[in-house]
């Protein structure tokens, strides 16, 4: 293969710890100085393109602004989701004070993972997941990827190939994002890695005990290792008029082609639900011009993740787009003949409509499993390596686990965690005994507005705001117990990235230092 050694830049340009990015026949690149030593790699986030050259260093990750995919800028090796790819990284020279980047005649955008193959003659045993969302799909590429070579099969009981769901409710939706765009790999991947991906397959039964699934069409098979990733299923309203036409919940690629398909004779749409979830539906169908109207027993939209101020902000957000809200209020009964045509309060108002998409949460789909032990909703507990019993494995929205920060037992319905529990899950299937050591983490698009969080708080003390609400560049601490237990985040993205590092590496400042602002995140690293 032949290279050019491009000269980027002085030696003088980069302190230690500082990037740069640069354009070459149309690829970007980003360099880093790091320990006295410079390093390149691909320039743009393989997830959704972000310049990697705005995120931050810390020690030798290099972490997207955006969605928090980590790197290690050495080697270009993913670290952590959401990326599924890794970067491709290049040699560097220094002479004469100046510092050159050798690149190939053709510069790939991104480095796949290493191909795994199947092969019996070195490893007869069968692993087996059950699920092909986030956390089934990191973990089969992180099986294959890490050298398992027995028989890998991935179990879903949709028609579709592993897809991007956090996209369901917002572009995909609003019709902006193409279905050619979701799949989260196309079906050459499954093939090459010898990855058989069973579509359609409905779980009946799952013996956690024996390690044997039972299938809706009588088939059955056993494996020698279990993942079970199955997610959440949405909850319903038990009142009356539940079962009317156009009484819809989403949570899966054909929920949202329903809902859209629907969408051409609906012209007023209620949302049950004030979660981020429900609120990005909101505004992708007000991007349709449909008329929105939120009910909620909360008194602001997300009012129990980002607290009463931060939700005032995003009710007035999410208005002046257009949608209505009916809060401290709950659904009693939904009215129609047929298809749902009004919605009954219950303080007594009426809201006529058309279609009702209720948005109040999932519960963990775990009825069909023996053999496990289950919390109070329904999740399977797991310990912090996501081992559920003896080779049986759980992750994702199903799974009740330890927080490693505070010992306490939570569950996560988030994409990128999920994804990251398949990882942990993978390697202890491969008997690497490794534990989860990573910060939750989610995204959302609230009206425009990229809101993030890092972090597990259900119950505050207090929130500490940075910045400026009105304009929506901040960041909220929210504290309990003396200690940062989550971090809410929008328009200081780099900020923010730094610290996710801080509280991964328990780097934060102290609480006083929090409350005087100001303070210089990425410069902490």
């Amino acid at each position: 293969m032949e290279f050019r050694e491009i000269e980027v830049c002085k030696q003088d340009e980069l302190a230690d710890g500082q990037m740069k990015g640069f354009e070459f026949e149309g690829q970007k690149i980003v360099i880093a100085r790091k320990d006295g030593k410079f390093f390149a790699a691909s320039g743009s986030c393989p997830h959704y393109g972000a310049p990697l050259e705005k995120g931050v260093l810390s020690e030798d990750r290099l972490v997207c602004q955006w969605h928090h995919a980590a790197f290690n800028i050495t080697n270009g090796d993913l670290l952590e989701p959401p990326s599924r790819d890794h970067l491709q990284s290049y040699e560097t020279s220094v002479s004469e004070g100046r510092v050159y980047v050798k690149l190939p005649q053709e510069i790939p955008a991104s480095r796949p993972p290493a191909r795994g193959k199947y092969d019996a003659e070195s490893d007869s045993r069968t692993f087996v997941i059950v699920g092909a969302g986030a956390a089934g799909h990191s973990a089969a590429q992180t099986l294959r990827e890490n050298g398992f070579r027995g028989r890998l099969i991935m179990i879903t009981h949709e028609r579709k190939l592993p897809y991007d769901r956090p996209n369901l409710s917002k572009e995909y939706l609003m019709g902006e994002a193409e279905p050619e765009w979701m799949p989260l790999r196309d079906e050459d991947y499954y093939k090459n890695n010898d990855i058989e991906l069973w579509l359609d397959k409905q779980v009946t039964k799952v013996d956690a005990g024996t390690r044997k699934l039972e299938f809706a069409d009588g088939s059955n098979i056993s494996c020698d290792s279990l993942l079970l990733a199955m997610g959440g299923e949405p909850k319903t309203l038990d009142i009356p008029g539940n079962e009317l036409e156009n009484v819809m919940t989403l949570r899966e690629y054909s929920d949202a082609d329903d809902i859209i398909e629907r969408l051409k004779e609906v012209k007023r749409v209620v949302l049950i639900g004030s979660g981020f979830i429900g609120m990005e539906v909101a505004y992708s169908l007000r991007k349709r011009k449909i008329a929105v109207t939120v009910v909620s027993p909360d008194q602001v939209p997300m009012e129990k993740i980002v607290g009463l101020e931060i939700g005032k902000m995003i009710k007035l957000a999410h208005q002046d787009a257009g949608t209505e809200f009916k809060l401290g209020a709950k659904p009693t009964e939904f009215k129609g003949s047929k298809k749902v045509t009004e919605v009954v309060l219950d303080n007594g108002e009426t809201i006529e409509t058309d279609m009702v998409i209720v948005a109040v949460g999932v519960a963990p789909k775990t009825g069909m499993i023996e053999g496990v032990k289950l919390d109070e909703s329904g999740a399977i507990e797991v310990d912090d390596r996501f081992q559920a019993t003896e080779n049986v494995y759980a992750t994702g929205d199903i799974a009740s686990f330890p927080y490693w920060q505070t010992g306490e037992r939570i569950r996560i319905e988030h994409w990128r965690t999920a994804e990251q529990q398949g990882h942990t899950a993978a390697d202890n299937m491969l008997g690497k005994d490794v534990p989860y050591r990573s910060a939750p983490f989610f995204w959302t698009n609230q009206v425009g507005m990229q809101l993030r969080y890092i972090g597990y708080c259900r119950n505050w003390d207090e929130i500490i705001i940075d910045g400026n609400l009105q304009r929506r560049k901040f960041l909220a601490f929210f504290v309990k117990d003396g200690q940062v237990r989550g971090c809410l985040g929008a328009g200081w993205d780099r900020d923010l990235a730094a610290v996710h590092e801080l509280m991964r590496r328990n780097k934060l400042p102290e609480i006083d230092k929090l409350r005087e602002g100001g303070i210089d995140f990425p410069g902490l690293l």
